[in-house]
């Protein structure tokens, strides 16, 4: 699309990052507005799978992600006493990795500083105060005092999005799924060569994450009370008193958990958005149109597929809105099918009734929906 366009991106995680870093390598101005005052992603780890891994190298910075993090090929499956089940390899999409583990953090720097090096403007500590869209442009101004005229706005901001609520009101809020996300860092296990998954007859299962060459996390699911929050004294022992009947790595690793602080703990909810996910000049993307429950490994993944399939668009038309309409015809369907199969994959492992379409979802399974994601999108 010539002429450059300027572009404000709402939401400086991953998936605002990266569409920073995919809109200032073609050409456009852009400038991201990031509630916090750096660029640290939130949480522990990420798996980033070789879909992802293959936005990473169409931007440059695929090294720099294997660098700061731990690649690996193998899927390992155990029973609740830590026998192994199954090694299971993991597709590779083109030439990418397989996976790569990634401590948020790191990620969030990488692709910070790449974006900045491209040419875009982070701006951190700051939101959008006001925006009013005409025809041809947004006006927006930032808490900060910035003001500008842009040709998109982008809201890469969560799933919490200020901007969904502007375009939505209370629509399409945050849907708490009834399970949280329990996860702690730990020093690798020299043994951990990828992801060990282990479960069995429990209403639970636990991951091993590597993350780096010296880190790694432990991960469970449970069903918890909306309104329960882990004791900040005895977080850990609330941890292992939901993981006694595991044995082997998982209660090696579990045995290292003695601080309560390091214990992150976060509710599983989804976010769909039934209507459009753009409005005239303005667009949803990510968490903020789409968050799926973490079954697959593909949250952050179909983030950065959106930022790079928005910047391939934008290519592709000479009129925002009508790019916007072909990104969003390219990435609903199959953000939704992750979205269905991963809650599908919640609802089975922990032994909640599923329906019909969800059974069927479920014969694809784990394994067969790696395959699917990489095929290009």
């Amino acid at each position: 699309m010539t002429p450059p366009l300027r572009v404000l991106v709402h939401g400086g995680g991953i998936g605002g990052l990266t569409a920073a870093l995919a809109l200032s390598l073609r050409g456009h101005r852009v400038d991201v507005a990031e509630l916090r005052e750096q660029p640290e992603a939130l949480g522990v780890g990420i798996i980033q799978p070789s879909n992802a891994l293959h936005v990473m190298r169409e931007l440059g910075v695929l090294d720099a992600c294997l660098a700061e993090g731990f690649a690996w090929e193998v899927l390992t499956i155990c029973d609740p006493a830590g026998a192994i089940l199954a090694r299971i390899p993991q597709p590779r999409m083109a030439d990418a990795p397989a996976c790569n583990g990634i401590p948020r953090p790191a990620l969030a720097r990488v692709l910070a500083e790449a974006a900045a090096k491209a040419g875009a403007t982070l701006r951190f500590g700051t939101t959008v105060d006001t925006l009013a869209e005409d025809a041809d442009g947004v006006e927006v101004t930032l808490a900060d005092g910035h003001s500008g005229r842009y040709d998109l706005v982008v809201g890469f901001d969560g799933i919490g999005s200020p901007l969904r609520r502007r375009l939505y009101g209370e629509a399409y809020g945050p849907e708490y799924t009834g399970f949280a996300n329990w996860r702690v860092t730990l020093p690798r296990s020299p043994e951990l060569q990828g992801v060990l998954m282990s479960t069995g007859n429990l209403a639970a299962k636990a991951l091993l994450t590597p993350i780096s060459d010296e880190l790694m996390y432990l991960g469970s699911v449970f069903a918890e009370a909306e309104d329960f929050r882990p004791d900040p004294a005895r977080a850990h022992e609330q941890l292992r008193e939901r993981l006694a009947g595991f044995g082997g790595p998982i209660a090696e690793a579990l045995a290292q958990v003695t601080d309560p602080a390091a214990v992150v703990y976060s509710r599983i909810s989804q976010v769909t958005v039934e209507e459009p996910w753009h409005v005239g000049r303005i667009v949803l993307a990510g968490d903020a149109a789409h968050a799926s429950t973490p079954h697959l490994a593909q949250g952050a993944a179909m983030a950065v597929e959106d930022a790079l399939v928005l910047a391939e668009s934008l290519d592709a038309s000479d009129d925002v809105p009508a790019a916007l309409a072909g990104w969003e015809e390219r990435r609903r369907p199959r953000a939704m099918w992750v979205q269905a199969l991963s809650r599908a994959v919640l609802k089975q492992e922990t032994g909640t009734p599923t329906t019909e379409e969800e059974d069927a979802l479920l014969k694809i399974g784990v394994p067969g929906a790696a395959h699917v994601l990489v095929q290009p999108y």
